[in-house]
């Protein structure tokens, strides 16, 4: 298969929906056989099924893998190995909603189940998949998906924010580690995309959030599928430790995607948003405002 990656293996997480699909299938269209891992196997086996109408049925593996276990990331990189003999790329994507409502509301559990998957998960996956990519001579590339909510307020919840902002830093300060090897760590910093995570099958119920942003189209999968294939490519070979920001100029007006102070909708409710990994959400009535 002709195309820029074409010999080169990408692990994708969360690629069983949304950001994560999309970039899959980017990867696949250039040519590079791609492990689709996702906590939900069924959205991971509908991924490989797209990418194999689209000509790369030989070069598509679908995983199941929680993120926040280390044995699950272990097992992700190795059948990389085990298929297609070596690691090039990771997309360490994978992600839920998480804990919302007041900080008073959110438990321990919430909070920690929030961190487990978003910032444990993206730990693991960068210290398996370098590990995997220092075999290689010519290195590899890790790029980690983050937030416009990890580096301004107003564009999530507390908790989702933080945890995105422990992926800003993380990969700042690992990049330094693993630039010896060739290995390059970035993140993309998406702003609003209208994906199954953010608007859980009812696409019109985001429509005020997407009207916010400057620029007019919306924001998509694909938008972001372009630029992670960009930070894996030689065009940037001397970038990293970046966070590219990809919203639509949502930064450069000024966030408050859900409001501000008492008018937060995201205070309205409490609870936890487990996004498209088939465990039911929980949603209650906040105890205090």
């Amino acid at each position: 298969m002709a195309g820029r990656f074409a010999g080169k293996v990408i692990v994708v997480t969360g690629g069983g929906s949304g950001i994560g699909r999309a970039t899959a299938l980017r990867f696949v269209d250039e040519g590079a056989a791609v492990v689709v891992a996702d906590y939900n196997e069924a959205g991971a086996r509908e991924t490989v099924k797209l990418g194999g109408e689209r000509g790369g049925a030989d070069r598509l593996l679908a995983v199941r893998a929680d993120v926040a276990q280390e044995a699950d990331n272990a097992a992700m990189v190795g059948s990389a190995l085990q298929r297609f003999g070596r690691l090039d790329f990771a997309y360490l994507n994978a992600g839920v909603g998480g804990a919302f409502g007041p900080i008073a509301d959110t438990t321990a559990e919430e909070w920690d189940y929030t961190f487990s998957v978003l910032a444990r998960g993206v730990f693991l996956g960068i210290k398996h998949c370098s590990l995997a990519m220092r075999k290689n001579p010519d290195g590899g590339a890790i790029v980690n998906t983050a937030s416009i909510a990890g580096l301004v307020g107003g564009a999530g919840s507390h908790v989702y924010s933080a945890a995105k902002a422990a992926v800003v830093s993380l990969t700042s300060s690992v990049a330094t580690e693993l630039a010896p090897h060739r290995i390059r760590l970035n993140a993309v910093a998406p702003g609003t995309i209208s994906t199954p995570l953010l608007h859980r099958g009812q696409p019109e119920r985001i429509a005020p959030m997407l009207s916010r942003q400057p620029w007019p189209e919306h924001g998509a999968p694909e938008h972001i599928a372009g630029v992670v294939a960009f930070l894996c490519s030689d065009d940037a070979r001397f970038i990293t430790g970046e966070t590219v920001v990809v919203d639509g100029g949502l930064i450069a007006q000024g966030v408050t995607l859900w409001g501000s102070g008492a008018d937060n909708i995201l205070l309205r409710r409490s609870g936890v948003n487990r996004g498209s990994t088939g465990e039911a959400s929980i949603v209650r009535q906040p105890t205090t405002r």
